[in-house]
């Protein structure tokens, strides 16, 4: 087996190749609502926000936003702070549903789900205040990453991402999942996630504009890196 230390190993996670009606994906989206629970990632994603992005944001934009549920759990911390936001949720299958929009905006947030290809989202130039995205960048092959990445620069004032962190522990703990009842698409796709995740300063090596531009990167508790930087100038 390769070492996790070697590099990213890309491997094709189910619930991407499954139609979104699909019994077996939509019991995989519940497993991901509990995963998300268990590994923190709304307080993890919180407490970057409230660290590196100084102010209050007006438009906001999360990429591969999936049923928006922990989209959801996030504006339900943010909001009091962070009023009058526009905010667009991009994927590339329509799942946000209509109770978790209306309780999206009863906290008074303005929002926009735009079903497309991100890199084609991108390339409507719609700039942001903050770009955010959960357990997302890892499902890109290097040079898609690269170019992502780029087009997240160019169009964020800031960028804060919280993907899987690849360490023998987080790769032990995601073989266990069927203990808590995930179904055989979560267990695939959890280790596969771990093996395509980050460690040290991987996605700093590949923000425009080098180190000078990246506000953090780290691992937060066993499970999550975390990652923020600064984007391009308003032109």
């Amino acid at each position: 087996m390769k070492d996790l230390r070697a590099g990213r190993a890309i491997v094709p996670e189910m619930l991407d190749l499954l139609p979104p009606e699909d019994a077996a994906a939509q019991g995989s989206r519940r497993d991901l609502r509990r995963i998300n629970a268990l590994m923190f990632q709304t307080s993890v994603m919180s407490g970057l926000l409230r660290r590196y992005v100084a102010n209050p944001p007006r438009r906001i934009a999360e990429i591969g936003c999936g049923d928006g549920h922990a989209t959801l759990a996030l504006a339900r911390k943010m909001a009091p702070a962070w009023p009058d936001v526009t905010l667009t949720l991009v994927d590339q299958q329509d799942l946000v549903r209509k109770d978790v929009r209306e309780q999206i905006a009863a906290f008074g947030w303005s929002l926009e789900t735009v079903t497309a290809d991100v890199f084609d989202w991108l390339g409507r130039g719609e700039r942001q205040d903050l770009m955010l995205t959960n357990l997302f960048l890892h499902h890109f092959h290097q040079e898609q990453l690269t170019d992502l990445l780029t087009g997240i620069a160019d169009l964020a004032d800031c960028f804060v991402a919280t993907e899987p962190r690849r360490s023998r522990f987080a790769l032990m703990a995601s073989g266990t999942l069927g203990v808590i009842g995930a179904n055989a698409v979560t267990r695939h796709d959890a280790p596969a996630s771990v093996w395509a995740g980050f460690t040290g300063h991987e996605l700093s090596e590949l923000w425009p504009g080098g180190s000078g531009n990246v506000l953090c990167e780290r691992s937060i508790g066993p499970f999550t890196h975390g990652f923020a930087a600064r984007g391009g100038e308003m032109p």
